[in-house]
């Protein structure tokens, strides 16, 4: 194996990592029938007071994940056309 392909390879790994950690610590969105119920109340009284940090959070994964897409496209590519 050539040096690129262990950094890529280690480089996927460490992103599909960080991406599942990233995910897993998000809040989850779906509500269910307390939330078809109360909805009008959560957002009355400022339910997004702490929103700053699930903010930042979603944007780690964007980035992540466009980071993961890069490489492993790059990968393809680069073993594709490899001659």
């Amino acid at each position: 194996m050539a040096w690129y392909q262990i950094l890529l390879a280690g480089a996927t790994i460490l992103l599909s990592i960080g991406i599942t950690i990233l995910v897993m610590l998000q809040e989850s969105k779906s509500q269910g029938l307390s939330g078809a119920i109360a909805g009008g109340a959560d957002n009355l009284f400022g339910k997004s007071k702490g929103r700053s940090y699930e903010d930042k959070l979603v944007n780690y994964t964007k980035y992540l994940t466009i980071g993961f897409f890069i490489i492993t496209l790059g990968t393809t590519l680069l073993f594709l056309f490899k001659r």
